[in-house]
């Protein structure tokens, strides 16, 4: 294909949305002539899916849920007066709250501002927010943001000491659905210890975002928590940015809260056009599933050409992995869905595996997301004529050919800058593609049973660590192998797991387990003295 016919398949196929500032080129996929119409039949269907959806019918059929994000940012679609409220009044709470603190009507346990804020959460309750710090921050931030989001107490350490002398100055917001997530659950612990140490009330100095009823509601009631704000079990995790989960950590940033919202809402409004070429989320979803052959057959590489968008790559793993990655269809078959995805941000990725891309297995298609605007203000000109952003965007603009010119399928996603509207655009765009595509393929795209599957795993762990810790404390003093331990404890099908937990315990003096090496690691003496 020569350069003036690649211009006019361009032409032909970019999706203009000038109400919402975004275009979607997906000229460089290299679907056939009569693939629209080929997916006509399928497409139709998901429009009435996702219209069924948002009426608020029961399309998560496994947890008996509905799916209700869309509603987060026009109440007026909520299937009740209710829900409609409870969503219009938690926005309302969360910017009073949030001004409250910065007037200093919420003050510190020590009556001082807070300049701090720690979110503890995993999953959808810290990528979300990430995403959007990062993308958002600047020097005149109403408050500096920290994340708790795994259960690695070295980790946890780390931003402890970033934070410093300024714990008592920090509000933690702690975010679970069901208050039983083991890792937030730890990461509540661990900050609550630290505060103990700098004697201060972690009550004092904490709110948790929470379903009514939960384990962590009833700590955070029974302690005097600050406060807590709902979360509903209509609301996914992978798409609760723009609940509480994001709303209160963005807003106590002082980021544009109406914004994100207004934004959301603009794309949703486009992306419930039946006609797929003037509708951006199903023309990404029929792209994935031309890419993959329905199939997941090619990974998505998200390539952001701006600093700000460095982290939506981390943020779309979830939101897509999650939810398309299924062993099972809705009928009940074997059928393994699922888009592998991984990113980083351009021009970094010139200097790291655009090689492969170009040159070495070609299983994946790459989405580019273009920012127009370079900076706020002027720029220097590096060369004569030209800035750094003229150069980031050649860059872009000089790895999509090359790609394209080694048979490598791309999409641009065009917007003209970034700011709390636009993140608010791009959380939507990809919401309703996720779901698109998923009705395509006939997934629950809603539920998340390998999450589940691997948090019983470890539960399994934990009950193993239990039985050798009990034994080897009944028998404070001795020295046993492995082999010993796993037939005292009937752990001999647990024998692997028995090892790796008695290595760890070794290597970590809480437990006070001693190992005694022998001539390979599996002859190894364990003891308590």
């Amino acid at each position: 294909m020569n350069a003036l016919e690649l211009w006019k398949r361009y032409q032909e196929y970019l999706c203009l949305c000038p109400s919402v500032g975004i275009t979607l080129d997906i000229s460089r996929m290299k679907f056939s002539d009569t693939f629209f119409a080929e997916m006509a039949g399928k497409m139709n269907s998901a429009f009435e899916q996702m219209d069924s959806l948002e009426r608020g019918d029961i399309v998560n059929p496994d947890e008996g849920r509905m799916v209700g994000h869309y509603w987060l940012r026009d109440a007026s679609l909520a299937p009740s007066a209710e829900l409609k409220a409870e969503i219009e009044n938690t926005v309302a709470s969360i910017k009073g709250f949030a001004a409250r603190v910065h007037n200093g009507e919420i003050k510190t346990e020590k009556g001082g501002l807070f300049k701090n804020i720690l979110v503890v959460g995993i999953g959808g309750s810290a990528l979300g927010p990430q995403f959007v710090a990062n993308a958002l921050t600047t020097t005149t931030d109403k408050t500096k943001v920290f994340f708790f989001d795994n259960t690695d107490p070295d980790g946890m350490d780390k931003v402890f000491s970033n934070i410093g002398v300024g714990v008592g100055e920090t509000l933690t917001i702690v975010i679970s659905k069901s208050g039983g997530t083991k890792e937030t659950r730890n990461g509540m612990l661990e900050a609550k210890e630290v505060y103990k140490k700098a004697n201060l009330n972690f009550a004092k100095h904490a709110v948790a975002v929470t379903q009514d009823g939960s384990e962590l509601y009833k700590v955070a009631i029974g302690d005097g928590w600050i406060t807590t704000f709902p979360m509903w079990d209509w609301v996914g995790g992978r798409t609760s940015e723009l609940s509480a989960v994001g709303l209160l950590p963005a807003a106590l940033q002082g980021f544009d809260i109406d914004s994100m919202l207004a934004g959301a809402q603009e794309v949703d409004v486009v992306t419930r056009v039946k006609d797929v070429h003037k509708n951006p989320s199903a023309l990404m979803a029929l792209m994935w599933y031309h890419a993959g052959g329905g199939r997941g057959k090619k990974d998505m590489v998200i390539l952001p050409y701006k600093d700000r968008l460095e982290l939506i790559s981390r943020y779309l793993q979830q939101l897509v992995m999650e939810s398309l990655g299924k062993q099972d269809d809705l009928a009940g078959n074997v059928v393994n869905q699922g888009i592998a995805v991984y990113g980083n941000k351009g021009s970094t990725d010139q200097h790291a595996y655009v090689q492969q891309l170009r040159e070495g297995v070609n299983n994946f298609f790459v989405t580019f997301i273009e920012v127009l605007k370079d900076r706020q203000g002027d720029s220097i000109e590096v060369d004569e004529g030209v800035t750094t952003g003229d150069y980031l965007s050649g860059f872009l603009q000089g790895t999509r050919k090359a790609l394209f010119e080694n048979d490598r399928e791309s999409i641009t996603i065009t917007v003209e800058t970034v700011n709390a509207r636009t993140i608010g655009k791009l959380l939507a765009l990809y919401e309703r593609a996720v779901g698109f595509y998923g009705f395509l393929v006939g997934i629950n795209a809603y539920h998340q049973p390998g999450v589940e599957a691997g948090k019983k795993a470890a539960v399994a762990v934990i009950t193993v660590q239990n039985k050798v810790l009990s034994y080897l404390k009944a028998n404070k003093g001795k020295a046993f192998s492995l082999d010993e331990i796993v037939a005292a404890t009937s752990l001999v099908e647990e024998v692997e797991t028995a090892f790796k937990v008695l290595e760890h315990l070794a290597a970590n003096e809480h437990h006070k387990v001693r190992s005694e090496r022998g001539n390979s690691p599996f002859n190894a003496k364990y003891s308590i003295n």
